[in-house]
């Protein structure tokens, strides 16, 4: 019986033996191919977001094509918006920074914007770069040699149609800023004169802001754009194993016992349920015998 019991207790044991290895391999695993996420990094796209809907010039770039009609040919120019994200890790903050500007400035681009934010130690630098789209790649690529890169992103958007409806749309005010001057050369009413001079007024305010709206477009504004986040922290160290191993096992003692204690409380629960459940029939099977 003895012999039984202990096999029984040497079965279990081993159960609960695996149980700690296998969660000590899980740890370890976890260490190696676990990807941690930082803050900085979330709130740098979520920052250029905004700003992308709100106060900041966007840059546009053009590439000559050869569009065949059925009679000739005829040279267009395709729009498109291209913009890289950059975002790095610094452990010599300033020393970067005055990198970034002197690359921006061999380029020949032109910063922005810019938004510096944080205390000595946690810093961050926000950067809207606007290079000119024939060096933008090789600025691309150099600029990737500042820091420790966490994330690179290229994005290109079309923008022909864009281009071409907003010049449909120039054209248009400007035949009607065209016919309502002629109106107003031929006379009349003071009060229909006042309408008219109120409609040219509105008619000339749209032009001025579609004038800005094309004014991106021109040939002397083409740009595309270098989105560059700076953030500040201490160079990273590679993990040793011996390290590796001290963290896992103690995050595996620290859960095993968890897992242990929690175990061993609900057995003790259900053993005292048990008991009450088991008390309960005796008190019923005298309450009946004492009725009969």
């Amino acid at each position: 019986m003895k012999k039984t019991f202990r096999q029984r207790l040497w079965k279990l044991g081993r159960w609960f033996i695996g149980l700690f290895f296998l969660m000590l391999a899980f740890r370890l695993l976890y260490g190696y191919v676990g990807t941690e996420s930082t803050y900085s990094i979330d709130n740098s796209s979520k920052f250029f977001l905004t700003l992308d809907n709100n106060n900041v010039r966007k840059n546009y770039a053009s590439d000559k094509q050869l569009n065949f009609s059925s009679n000739a040919s005829f040279a267009s120019s395709q729009k498109y918006e291209k913009t890289a994200t950059v975002q790095s890790k610094s452990s010599r903050f300033e020393k970067d920074v005055d990198s970034i500007k002197n690359l921006t400035e061999l380029f020949k681009g032109v910063i922005q914007y810019e938004q510096n934010t944080g205390k000595k130690g946690d810093r961050q630098i926000q950067l809207f770069i606007g290079i000119n789209p024939q060096k933008f790649d090789s600025f691309y690529t150099k600029i990737q040699d500042i820091g420790q890169i966490r994330s690179t992103e290229i994005t290109k958007i079309d923008k022909t149609n864009e281009y071409q409806q907003l010049n449909a749309k120039k054209i248009s005010l400007q035949k009607n800023l065209a016919l309502l001057n002629d109106l107003k050369s031929r006379g009349g009413a003071i009060s229909d004169y006042i309408q008219l001079h109120d409609k040219i007024l509105q008619v000339e305010m749209q032009l001025q802001e579609l004038g800005v709206e094309l004014g991106n477009f021109d040939a002397e504004n083409e740009f595309c754009t270098v989105k560059f986040s700076l953030f500040e922290g201490a160079a990273e160290q590679k993990i040793g194993l011996v390290r590796r191993i001290k963290v896992a096992l103690e995050w595996t003692i620290k859960y095993y016992s968890i897992l242990i204690f929690s175990l061993l409380g609900l057995a003790a629960f259900l053993f005292i349920l048990l008991l009450i459940i088991d008390k309960l029939k005796v008190i019923n099977h005298v309450t009946s015998k004492l009725n009969e």
